[in-house]
């Protein structure tokens, strides 16, 4: 029997919930947008109808409360952690460690690298730990006999079947925790549902291992040979810098080490002789040729700025000399699918809009005396990596972004005297919450005012460590949520969903909640349908007179299963270009692995919790 229609209020709220599951699936809209959007909207209706709730009204101060929210303050709290085992390279000598035994064992270190990336999801946001490691596993794959196509979405998957297992393992795990502690269930510790979602974990992985490359077709790797890149770069000399009025001999010696002159150029187009008595002066143009690191270093040491000559038509805010402190260089590596294929160098709105400035093209087979000025017309192909300069923060939302593969993304060193000290907090904050002794969002907290106060991240890196987007998706969830609760949406959809399974065994009522949220989160933020998906759940339970444990769980799970599309998980973007992959290649290795972690999931939460079938 089909139940009657919710009051309108009700109506209104599901119809926001519908809108926003139209607007986060939308690739052209900011998800920070369209998180404000849905807020805005829900603010000014129960403003404008406020509803009687328990003897009071619903009115927008309620709402606000989402930003003060127990799950917020945990997300954004082990974001500042996650940034510090970034920026600390706490995990590198971990991955270094892995690296090397693919040299002698290829496929067991596939196995340990899936497990690894796993592990580490389970106690880290998996998106910094993804971007750590495709550098790493693209030069892994150059040296085996892999594919780079071969390696790179099955270890994207394992972050995600690894996240699962976890509170702190997702955001939208720390949302469902905590808004099912406000629906009156017990807080959820950090191993409380370890044991069904590791099972499921485990045979996502032992499936990725034996079959992952067996489903994904060949694909040209980005970069196809170790070799060192070297770039042509211009040395631009500033005033009373320390090549400055200096002779040419006294800069090879202020260079510490062999220094690729190419040619010296005074005025425009005037090319002097490299003479060791040459005195030097602002303005001059050294056109050098080297290393990323060498280039950098070579710019520090004789106070130059390094970029190359802008169209008259692009952006004229190229990084200056002034701070160079904010400035980073970082190999870009040009894939089939990136918005730098088969586009110019001259004129490409894409550095502007990323406040970016290009220095250097490096191509295989290119010629040994090419400029990046004689390369602006040409179109740009696979496997080119492009030198560039821009803003710290400007490289890190690319590198994370997805849209590109970056090699070492930013040059400057990581504070690697704070190494230690930052895994001995995290190991802390994981210990502190395994064992109950204080709730994660407490020993979250206390973690991240740790890093801070030993200063293991600096101002910029801390503002960079809170990614907005997620922050206002997750405020705008958490608040359609209650409101979907509070005004009896939920009943109304827990009472339509049990009308049509309260004939099925609660198992298989179990396993269809699981494939419901997975199906949806492919097309929607899992944050949100989390936020969402928790209320709906508790009231299904109670509509079956069922523990709602379970059905809470399976909200979760569910809204960790995002593996069919490149946009259902932050992390398969990351990987899409990294592996040249196509829309295609997620549906081929993402529908049997859905059908593997679907089918694992159903019998271990029917076992584990005794739901009969």
């Amino acid at each position: 029997m089909v139940p009657a229609l919710p009051e309108w209020h009700a109506l209104v709220t599901l119809g926001l919930a519908l809108l926003s599951l139209i607007l986060f699936s939308r690739d052209r809209i900011r998800l920070e947008s369209s998180a404000l959007l849905i807020l805005t909207c829900l603010v000014l209706f129960f403003y404008l109808f406020p509803l009687q709730h328990d003897r009071s009204l619903l009115q927008p101060q309620f709402f606000f409360l989402a930003f003060g929210n127990e799950a917020l303050v945990t997300i954004v709290s082990l974001m500042i952690c996650a940034k510090a085992l970034e920026h600390t390279g706490a995990l590198q000598s971990l991955a270094r460690l892995i690296a090397t035994a693919w040299i002698s064992q290829p496929r067991l270190a596939l196995l340990a690298t899936l497990a690894m990336s796993a592990v580490l999801s389970m106690f880290m946001n998996n998106t910094p730990l993804v971007a750590m490691l495709l550098p790493l596993l693209v030069g892994v794959a150059i040296r085996s006999n892999f594919q780079a196509s071969e390696i790179l979405l099955p270890a994207g998957y394992a972050t995600i079947l690894g996240g699962m297992c976890t509170v702190m393992g997702t955001s939208s795990n720390i949302i469902v925790a905590n808004l099912a502690m406000d629906l009156g269930m017990p807080r959820f510790g950090l191993l409380d549902f370890f044991v069904p979602s590791s099972i499921a974990a485990a045979a996502g992985v032992l499936f990725l291992w034996l079959f992952g490359s067996r489903f994904l077709p060949v694909r040209k790797a980005p970069l196809e040979t170790t070799e060192p890149r070297f770039f042509h770069g211009v040395l631009h000399l500033v005033a009373k810098g320390p090549a400055d009025g200096k002779t040419l001999a006294e800069v090879l010696s202020l260079a510490r080490g062999p220094l690729h002159l190419r040619e010296i150029e005074r005025g425009e187009g005037l090319m002097v002789a490299k003479l060791p008595t040459l005195k030097l002066k602002a303005g001059d143009r050294l056109h050098v040729r080297g290393a990323p690191s060498r280039l950098r270093e070579l710019e520090t040491l004789l106070g130059a700025t390094l970029y190359a000559e802008q169209d008259e038509d692009e952006a004229t805010d190229k990084p200056g000399p002034g701070r160079p402190q904010e400035q980073q260089i970082a190999e870009i590596v040009v894939t089939a699918n990136s918005p730098l294929h088969g586009r110019k160098i001259s004129g490409n709105a894409f550095f502007r809009q990323n406040s970016l400035l290009p220095l250097a093209l490096h191509r295989k087979g290119g010629l040994a005396g090419e400029t990046l000025e004689s390369q602006r017309n040409v179109a740009l192909e696979a496997g080119d990596v492009l030198l560039v300069q821009g803003r710290k923060e400007a490289i890190r939302q690319l590198k994370v972004s997805g849209i590109l593969l970056l090699l070492d993304g930013a040059l400057d060193a990581p504070m690697a005297e704070r190494r230690n000290m930052v895994i001995a907090i995290i190991l802390g904050v994981v210990v502190i919450a395994a064992t109950g002794l204080m709730p994660i969002s407490v020993c979250s907290l206390a973690g991240a005012g740790l890093i801070i106060a030993n200063k293991c991240l600096t101002r910029e890196q801390l503002r960079s460590a809170l990614d907005t987007r997620l922050i206002m998706v997750v405020v705008a969830s958490l608040a359609l949520g209650n409101a979907i609760a509070y005004t009896g949406g939920a009943q109304y959809l827990a009472e339509l969903f049990s009308s049509q399974t309260y004939t099925l065994p609660p198992a298989v009522i179990i396993s269809l909640l699981i494939l419901s949220v997975a199906l949806i989160t492919e097309m929607v933020t899992n944050s949100a349908i989390a936020a969402m998906g928790t209320p709906i759940a508790f009231a299904i339970a109670r509509s079956l007179d069922m523990p709602p444990e379970p059905f809470v769980l399976a909200v979760m799970f569910g809204a960790n299963m995002s593996y069919l599309t490149p946009a259902g998980y932050q992390v398969n973007m990351i990987v899409m270009s990294a592996g040249g992959y196509r829309a295609s290649d997620f549906l081929r290795l993402g529908i049997p692995l859905q059908i593997v972690v679907w089918v694992t999931l159903s019998l271990s939460m029917a076992w584990y919790y005794e739901l009969p079938w």
